[in-house]
């Protein structure tokens, strides 16, 4: 039985490696050589590519990407704690179904939800245009364009995988063990902060590895609210592409990807059992 299940799998392997493990390598030889575009016929072996680390956009791009996925995974961590906290501690008969309804604007197209928040953030949007026919004559705040409304798509985009973690974690643990702590003598808050923080932790570790990713590496977000005053390295990534300097945007590629496989093995690490993973 067992290899019969082995060999259900070879085609998985195959379009993995196809898919995933072949343009990978592609992208590594890429960095190391000088050509212009795709014509491969003069190039050579290079290590000028690494002459855009010394550039300042570029390090102002990291920076960036660094900061605005920093502060959202830490505002995604508070904000998807207390939600799953209070799902978890809820009486709600049917909880999947809350989570459901977390999750669905996930099922949409990012691109739609990306501009339907940017159309909202505009002075004249369609919560401005209801509230003036309902005679209440207000101009609305022009986020567009802000720092704040990368934060705002980031956290309204990546806070259900920051939920979906921590609930998870949540309901791995045993009740027996908080019923031993309150046996014990622990109040409810020692009891939260000495038993059920702590084991839920993986879930915050593991949650913020699937916040902080996809927003070091996405460029739509910013590219569509921040309407290019803000660069991140993903936009960087996104122009050289589009001019066709693949050497330069596979190098830069490769280092988001060796930061993926190092958050990669840091939830292996943490969760061995896959517990908190979606």
């Amino acid at each position: 039985m067992s290899r019969y299940f082995k060999k259900l799998g070879i085609p998985y392997l195959v379009w993995l490696f196809l898919l995933a493990i072949v343009p990978a390598i592609i992208m590594v030889v890429l960095s190391f050589l000088d050509c212009e575009g795709t014509d491969f016929s003069s190039a050579s072996l290079t290590l000028v590519n690494f002459a855009q680390f010394g550039y300042s956009s570029t390090l102002i791009a990291f920076l960036n990407s660094l900061l605005y996925s920093s502060i959202t995974t830490l505002i995604c961590a508070v904000i998807g704690y207390i939600v799953a906290y209070a799902i978890f501690r809820s009486h709600f008969k049917n909880k999947f179904l809350i989570l459901t309804l977390l999750i669905l604007p996930m099922w949409s197209n990012i691109l739609l939800r990306v501009n339907a928040l940017k159309s909202v953030m505009e002075p004249h949007n369609i919560i401005v245009s209801l509230l003036n026919k309902m005679g209440i004559n207000i101009l609305g705040p022009s986020l567009a364009g802000t720092p704040l409304a990368i934060i705002i798509g980031l956290i309204a985009t990546y806070l259900p995988f920051m939920i979906l973690s921590i609930y998870t974690a949540l309901e791995k643990i045993e009740y027996s063990l908080e019923e031993a702590a309150l046996d014990l003598g622990l109040t409810d808050f020692k009891k939260f902060w000495k038993v059920v923080f702590p084991l839920s932790f993986k879930g915050i570790v593991t949650g913020s590895i699937m916040v902080f990713l996809p927003c070091m590496s996405g460029f739509a977000i910013p590219e569509i609210l921040g309407q290019g005053n803000i660069v991140l390295i993903g936009n960087v990534i996104d122009m050289l592409f589009r001019n066709m300097n693949y050497n330069v945007g596979a190098l830069l590629s490769v280092v988001i990807l060796a930061l993926i496989i190092g958050a990669i093995a840091l939830v292996n690490k943490v969760d061995k059992e896959g517990d908190t993973l979606i």
